[in-house]
C-alpha cells in the first residue's frame, strides 16, 4: 500500500489520521503541490484531477478522493470503527464530514487560491478575507450542529473519534493556517484538544511530515 500526498494536504491529513487509527501501513510519496508536481504526467497517471490524496492499494487503479478513501480503509479494515453502527448515527457522522470535506475545504485547496489570484486578480488582502470566510463558516456550522445535538459526547458522536472528527481536526488546523481566531467555536475546540490527545490525530500533522518545511508560510 502506498500514499500520495503533500505535508500540507488535509485531505492527506485526513487518510493519515484513518491509516494511523486502524494501524495500516502505507509509506507515503510526496507530491509538492506548490512546486506543482501534480500537474506532471508520472502523477496524472496516478490520478488524473492532479490532487492528492490517492492510495494505491494493488496492482488496480489507485483510489481518489479522502473520503472515499476513508469508507474504503473502513470497509477493509473495519477496527476501531470509524462510523456508528446504526444507520441515522452514520447519516450524521457523513454529514459532519461532509460539510468540511465537500462544501468548505474545496473553497481553499492552492488551485482554487492560484485561481483567485491569477484568473480574478484578488490581491492577498482580498484572497485573505476569502479563506477566512469558508474557513470559519464551516467551524461554525459544525458549531451549531455539535452544541445543541444530544449524539455529541467527547467527540463530534459519542466518545470514541469518527470520520466527522477526523474532518473536524483539519479544518481546525486550517484555521491556523489563516490566521482564523477559533473563539467562537467552543465544542469545535473542545473536541479538537481531545482528538490531539490521540497520538494517530497528533502525529499526522502537516508540520509533523518528513516533507514539511522548517519554516512554512501559507
Amino acid at each position: 500500500m502506498k500514499l500520495y500526498g503533500f505535508w500540507r494536504s488535509l485531505a492527506t491529513y485526513r487518510v493519515r489520521v484513518a491509516l494511523a487509527l486502524k494501524g495500516v501501513d502505507a509509506p507515503e510519496v510526496s507530491v509538492n503541490l506548490l512546486q506543482g508536481a501534480q500537474h506532471k504526467d508520472d502523477y496524472k497517471s496516478v490520478n488524473p484531477q492532479s490532487v492528492v490524496p490517492a492510495l494505491v492499494v494493488d496492482d488496480g487503479a489507485p483510489l481518489f478522493q479522502s473520503l472515499a478513501i476513508l469508507e474504503y480503509l473502513e470497509e477493509t479494515h473495519p477496527q476501531p470503527p470509524l462510523l456508528p453502527r446504526d444507520p441515522r448515527g452514520r447519516a450524521r457522522v457523513r454529514g459532519l464530514a461532509l460539510v468540511v470535506a465537500c462544501d468548505a475545504h474545496p473553497l481553499i485547496v492552492p488551485r482554487i487560491r492560484s485561481y483567485l489570484e491569477r484568473e480574478m486578480h484578488l490581491d492577498e488582502a482580498a484572497r485573505n478575507r476569502w479563506l477566512q470566510h469558508w474557513t470559519l463558516l464551516a467551524l461554525e456550522t459544525l458549531e451549531a450542529h455539535l452544541s445543541r445535538e444530544r449524539e455529541t459526547g467527547r467527540y463530534c458522536h459519542g466518545d470514541a473519534p469518527t470520520m466527522a472528527d477526523i474532518c473536524l481536526a483539519g479544518q481546525v488546523l486550517a484555521a491556523g493556517y489563516f490566521d482564523v481566531a477559533t473563539r467562537s467555536v467552543p465544542t469545535v475546540e473542545r473536541i479538537f484538544a481531545e482528538c490531539m490527545k490521540i497520538e494517530a490525530f497528533e502525529r499526522s500533522q502537516p508540520l509533523k511530515q518528513p516533507d514539511a518545511p522548517k519554516k512554512p508560510s501559507h
